[in-house]
């Protein structure tokens, strides 16, 4: 299996990017919702590249000022002409049909049908997505031109739905570091048919939980797959307890499209996350582009609530509803650029390496240089001023204060993160400096988490 570092060049990132689209075609023709079958036949698949550990919250649940809603789950939907035939067929598209109709069945006239149609006059050959979870409701999507062509009935309108007593279900899976420090990922599920928002989301944290499980992380890392709002809602208010560790989270999706890399700050703007995602995705080779937080997007929006005000961003392609064929039958695998959905890996892999090695250091011989070459650190014949891993050392010793992390002591010294990561690590080894950020792991905190 590929491990996080590999998945950061362009081979690994390649082959990574094959198996995520071959995920994601089997997970494009699920019905998914934010609660209901659906949603447990794509974890399933999911499952079968990492475990998962599953939370069925019930119907009612509160989730502060929200509750979670009963469950949908639907047989079949269709809008029959006189002859039987059906115009508008959930079987052939799942984005036919309004995300949480209520069950119907009856005949109605085109009068009475329009006022539950939907469809995109500008763009007339694609269905749109609509949904209505909170409002009981029932409608269908078609395509523009279906539905200039429809006369004007009777017309039989059926949807075989159940809207009952039921459960929302989460998955996360967790890969344990070695201290007490924690970070999230947190991608939506909820979505049907739609490939770039937000199958490339699921597949791509899937592929890094799986290859972050090879490793050893100094975070303890939570992969969560929910869905959106609802979904992080109801995570955050089981979770406010594991709050005070989190040290770093990212929401990620919209990975697969053909739009430059972004990445979103948080409310506070200046956490780890954001100076770590802004010096990978604002940086080469990504050259992406930075955005300031706003109050609306993903779920983002509640780990940084005021009342949480958590260090978590987000990292997209092109944003929710920047581009012609969000939240459309026109968001299918054709739109996914592999090159693209592998470059968002690479990125993501390496946010997330950077995420987990940054930390500060304390300098604990800090009164004059320490001899380092004692210690096998430094070269034995003199004059020729030092090498470049020797020129780390020096860097880190002389900014191992307490209040420089390595991504500071990275940009102050023009140095590589990877080779001043190194250069602590051996300064670490030899007792030079110790790292402040957290207390090891103990026995005790590992059965507490």
């Amino acid at each position: 299996m590929m491990v996080l570092q590999e998945l950061q060049r362009d081979p690994a990132s390649r082959e990574a990017a094959g198996e995520a689209l071959a995920l994601m075609a089997s997970m494009y023709p699920i019905c998914r919702s934010i609660t209901g079958d659906g949603v447990r036949r794509t974890l399933d698949l999911v499952e079968q590249v990492v475990p998962l550990e599953r939370t069925e919250v019930p119907t009612g649940t509160p989730a502060f000022d929200w509750e979670i809603p009963p469950e949908w789950n639907v047989r079949d939907a269709y809008i029959a002409d006189a002859s039987g035939r059906r115009v508008v067929d959930f079987r052939a598209h799942n984005l036919h049909l309004v995300s949480y109709s209520a069950p119907v069945d009856r005949i109605v006239s085109l009068d009475e049908l329009q006022p539950h149609l939907h469809s995109l006059p500008d763009r007339p050959d694609w269905i749109p997505y609509r949904t209505s979870y909170y409002r009981e409701n029932w409608g269908f999507c078609l395509r523009h031109t279906d539905r200039e062509a429809l006369g004007p009935g009777p017309y039989r309108v059926v949807v075989d739905s159940t809207l009952a007593p039921g459960h929302l279900t989460l998955a996360e899976i967790v890969v344990r570091g070695s201290t007490d420090g924690e970070a999230l990922v947190y991608t939506h599920d909820c979505h049907p048919s739609l490939a770039n928002d937000n199958l490339t989301g699921i597949a791509v944290a899937a592929a890094l939980a799986r290859a972050l499980r090879q490793e050893q992380p100094r975070l303890t890392w939570r992969f969560v797959f929910g869905p959106g709002t609802i979904g992080s809602l109801a995570w955050l208010s089981r979770n406010e307890h594991r709050l005070p560790r989190l040290r770093a989270g990212l929401t990620i999706g919209l990975l697969g499209d053909a739009g430059p890399l972004r990445y979103k700050c948080s409310r506070r703007g200046d956490t780890v996350t954001d100076r770590i995602a802004a010096h990978v995705i604002g940086g080469e080779p990504f050259s992406g582009m930075l955005t300031p937080f706003e109050p609306y997007g993903y779920d983002e929006r509640q780990f940084c609530s005021p009342g949480f005000d958590l260090p978590v961003g987000r990292i997209t392609r092109s944003p929710n509803g920047t581009y012609p064929e969000y939240h459309t039958s026109a968001d299918d695998l054709a739109l996914i650029r592999p090159e693209k959905l592998a470059e968002s890996i690479r990125a993501v892999a390496r946010t997330i390496s950077l995420l987990d090695a940054n930390r500060r250091v304390l300098n604990l011989s800090g009164k004059g240089e320490p001899r380092l070459g004692k210690r096998g650190l430094y070269g034995s014949v003199g004059g020729a001023g030092p090498g470049e891993f020797e020129h780390a050392l020096l860097w880190v010793l002389s900014l191992a204060d307490g209040g420089h992390d390595l991504l500071a002591m990275s940009q102050r010294s023009g140095m590589s993160f990877e080779l001043l990561d190194r250069a602590a690590t051996a300064l670490e080894e030899a007792k030079l400096v110790r790292t402040l950020d957290e207390p090891s792991r103990g026995t005790d905190a590992v059965s507490r988490a």
